[in-house]
C-alpha cells in the first residue's frame, strides 16, 4: 500500500487516504444548530474499505461518527438534541444547545507514515461568546496492512476562558442512571448492534460505568462479509484510574439498541475546570479488519508507542 496523503476541501473537510482507501474524513463545517454543531470524523474506514461509523441515525441525528462532545457544560448542551432535565427527562430546549466552532488549522501535513491535523476551536453556549478555547491534534499513523489495522490518536486541550468555573457533567451527574456519556464519543453503524465488547479488565456491556485502560468493540458488517474491531485506549498521562488526585474516567458503552463507546471524563461526578485551567486528554483508536481477541488487541497496543 502506498503512503498516506490528504485531500483538503477548504471550508468543508480533510480526507486522509491510504492508497485508494479513504480512511477518514474530518468534517469541520458547521451543521444544524439543534444538533450541536461541531467537527467530526466520518466516515472512518478499515483498510479493506469498510465503514465503521454511523452518521445522523434516525434515533439520534446528532450522532456523527467520532467526535468530541460535552453533554452537560455548566447548564449548556454541547452534545446536541434534547437536554436531560432532572425530574422531566429529555426536553427540547434549543436555547441550551451550544456549539464547537472550527477557527483555523495550524497544521495539515502528510508524510509517508503519518498525517497530522492541528486545529483551533472555540466552545460556545447557545447564542454566546466563547466559553473555552480548544487545541486539537488528530494523527493518523501506523497503517499496517499486515495486521489489517491503522491507528488514530486524538488529543484535546480545552482551556476555560470564563471568569467562573466550567462544570463538565453528563445525564448521570444530573440524575439519570448509567447515561454518563460525554467527551470523545463513537457511534457505530447500524449493523454493529449486538457486537462484542472487551476491555483490559472484563467483557460485555456490563462494563458500562467501569474503569479500564482500554475497551474494544467488534461488529459485523452489512453488505460486506466479515467483522471489524475498534479499540479505544487512554494515553498514559490520562486519568482513567484517577491517579494523583485527578478526576477519574469511566467507560460509556452500549451494544443495544446501538453501538457506542465513550471514555467519559464526567460519568458519575462532575469535573470542575477553574478559570484559566486546561483539561487535556489524549486517546488512541485502533481501526482493524476482523474480530480481534484480547491477546491480539494487547499485542498491538504494546507495539505502538505513545
Amino acid at each position: 500500500m502506498s503512503g498516506l496523503r490528504v485531500v483538503h476541501e477548504y471550508g468543508d473537510h480533510v480526507a486522509v487516504l491510504a492508497g485508494p482507501v479513504e480512511l477518514m474524513r474530518y468534517v469541520y463545517r458547521g451543521e444544524a444548530a439543534w444538533e450541536g454543531p461541531k467537527p467530526y470524523a466520518h466516515p472512518l474506514r478499515t483498510l479493506a474499505g469498510h465503514v465503521v461509523t454511523g452518521y445522523r441515525p434516525h434515533d439520534h441525528r446528532w450522532h456523527k461518527g467520532l467526535q468530541m462532545t460535552a453533554s452537560y457544560l455548566s447548564g449548556q448542551n454541547l452534545w446536541g438534541g434534547n437536554t436531560y432535565v432532572p425530574g422531566e427527562g429529555y426536553v427540547a430546549l434549543p436555547e441550551r444547545v451550544g456549539s464547537m466552532v472550527h477557527r483555523s488549522f495550524d497544521e495539515v501535513t502528510a508524510r509517508e507514515d503519518r498525517v497530522t491535523l492541528a486545529e483551533r476551536l472555540t466552545w460556545h453556549p447557545y447564542g454566546g461568546g466563547p466559553w473555552a478555547d480548544e487545541l486539537r491534534r488528530i494523527e493518523v499513523h501506523d497503517v499496517d496492512p499486515g495486521t489489517g489495522c491503522w491507528a488514530l490518536t486524538w488529543s484535546s486541550a480545552v482551556t476555560n476562558q470564563r471568569d467562573e468555573p466550567l462544570r463538565f457533567g453528563s445525564p448521570t451527574t444530573q440524575g439519570r442512571e448509567m447515561a454518563g456519556y460525554t467527551g470523545l464519543f463513537w457511534r457505530g453503524p447500524r449493523a454493529f448492534r449486538g457486537g462484542t465488547v472487551l476491555a483490559s479488565e472484563g467483557e460485555g456491556p456490563g462494563l458500562m460505568g467501569r474503569q479500564a485502560e482500554w475497551l474494544a468493540y467488534s461488529g459485523e458488517h452489512d453488505e460486506a462479509d466479515g467483522h471489524a474491531t475498534l479499540v479505544f485506549a487512554h494515553a498514559p498521562e490520562n486519568d482513567h484510574l484517577g491517579a494523583a488526585g485527578q478526576h477519574p474516567a469511566h467507560w460509556f458503552v452500549r451494544d443495544e439498541p446501538f453501538a457506542a463507546v465513550a471514555p467519559s471524563f464526567a460519568f458519575h461526578e462532575e469535573l470542575v475546570l477553574a478559570p484559566g485551567d486546561t483539561l487535556a486528554r489524549r486517546y488512541r483508536v485502533l481501526v482493524a479488519d476482523g474480530a480481534w481477541d484480547r491477546e491480539r488487541i494487547e499485542a498491538r497496543l504494546r507495539a505502538l508507542r505513545w
